[in-house]
């Protein structure tokens, strides 16, 4: 269906052409049809049920690898700030007692960025071990053996 040239058409005292109308309005009828409220129809949410698209089932593990690849391309920090920080203060009172410790934001968000740093090779190195035994899911024992290869396993 090819598209028509339009052809503008001249208003005279207060009359406002109408596009498919076949006649002229006045400003007032034209204000008063805008305001008319559409009435919309009502489903009951059984009919909007049946009328939404269903969507497929997603195969297992393509969410996962979806949310992987996001991560992977972003730098933003993954641990909110607030618990973080006051993970940091629990620890801290812990080991000095003091309940007056103070810290400057950068110290915090380096902490941050080296735990998180730590955290992600940590889960490489784990989910090595667990492809190595032949699994896509990791364990606690392939976290185990990953922090023993690595030197940094202490009792827990």
């Amino acid at each position: 269906m090819g598209t028509t040239k339009q052809t503008a058409r001249k208003s005279q005292r207060g009359e406002v052409p109408t596009a498919g109308m076949g006649r002229l309005m006045t400003k007032r009828q034209v204000m008063a049809k805008k305001s008319l409220p559409t009435k919309q129809p009502r489903y009951s949410a059984s009919q909007v049920r049946a009328n939404k698209r269903k969507r497929r089932p997603r195969r297992k593990g393509v969410v996962a690898l979806s949310e992987i690849k996001r991560y992977q391309k972003s730098t933003e920090l993954l641990i909110r700030k607030l618990p973080f920080q006051r993970l940091v203060r629990e620890i801290a009172m812990d080991v000095y007692g003091s309940a007056d410790l103070r810290f400057q934001t950068g110290a915090i968000g380096a902490l941050q960025e080296a735990a998180e740093a730590y955290l992600v090779g940590l889960f490489e190195d784990t989910n090595l071990c667990s492809i190595h035994a032949k699994r896509v899911t990791i364990m606690p024992r392939d976290m185990q053996l990953a922090r023993r290869i690595r030197g940094d396993y202490f009792t827990m």
